[in-house]
């Protein structure tokens, strides 16, 4: 009998989930609550999308933010050259350019959402818009049942023999990662570590920093004190904006803000 699985959230990670495990002969049906797929990647990269990183695997989790060496496994099993591979067999062209960071050769954002719902269609999963998950259903004896969605303002319940739960974080609402995993998974009997900001912009009270919008900075050393004491220093690429500060070094340095306001 073929199993059913779906796959709340057609993001990255949600799209690639339901073409491996098609490919792999399982019944896939991937539910959306937003309009389209991969919102997130579609405005990554400044609507580039950095896919990835290139250097070697060692120094990319050494960089990762956070624990890096929680993913050590992962990323032996599936690394950033298997990320790469895997792009350009669905015909998205890489380039790397300074920092190692690798990106379409088309600069094009879209073309890579695109190949990652193409490749989930093409391998059999069937991918379902404005579907909003409420719940992850059990039996009384604990077992899965399968989920409970919205759509149209109907509520109805999908059977599931499994669920993964692709729904991001709470990086970017407008996006649709709105933290439902996080409710999902303490509803099941999860802890749930209180989440932090990291890898986002920064908003400034600074007025005249608006008037710079659009304004991008190459080779800027970015420096942060922490009002306890110590600094970090960061080096690269910045991005005035209308609220603030964003781009590459200032996306890296709101992890170490993030722990020393919530310290």
């Amino acid at each position: 009998m073929t199993t059913r699985v779906v796959v709340v959230g057609a993001g990255a990670a949600g799209l690639m989930a339901a073409g491996f495990l098609a490919e792999r002969g399982a019944a896939v049906h991937v539910l959306e609550k937003m309009q389209r797929s991969a919102l997130k990647v579609r405005i990554s990269g400044k609507g580039r999308c950095n896919i990835t990183n290139a250097m070697p695997l060692g120094d990319f989790i050494e960089n990762y933010p956070g624990n890096g060496s929680f993913l050590y496994g992962a990323l032996h099993r599936f690394s950033n050259q298997d990320c790469v591979r895997f792009f350009e067999s669905l015909g998205v062209k890489t380039k790397v350019e300074r920092g190692q960071r690798v990106f379409p050769v088309t600069d094009d954002a879209d073309q890579v959402a695109n190949a990652l719902e193409s490749f989930a269609r093409a391998k059999g999963a069937m991918i379902h818009y404005h579907h909003k998950v409420l719940g992850i259903e059990r039996d009384p004896q604990g077992q899965l049942r399968g989920v409970t969605t919205l759509h149209q303002g109907k509520e109805t319940f999908i059977p599931a023999g499994a669920v993964v739960v692709a729904t991001g974080g709470l990086s970017y609402p407008g996006t649709g990662s709105t933290g439902d995993g996080l409710s999902f998974a303490k509803t099941l009997g999860h802890t749930i570590v209180a989440p932090r900001p990291a890898l986002v912009p920064l908003r400034v009270e600074e007025k005249w920093v608006g008037g710079l919008s659009g304004l991008g900075l190459k080779n800027v050393r970015l420096t942060v004190h922490n009002p306890q004491g110590g600094k970090e220093s960061y080096f690269g690429e910045l991005l005035f904006a209308h609220f603030g500060l964003t781009g590459p070094i200032v996306l890296t340095a709101s992890e170490q803000i993030g722990l020393w306001i919530l310290s």
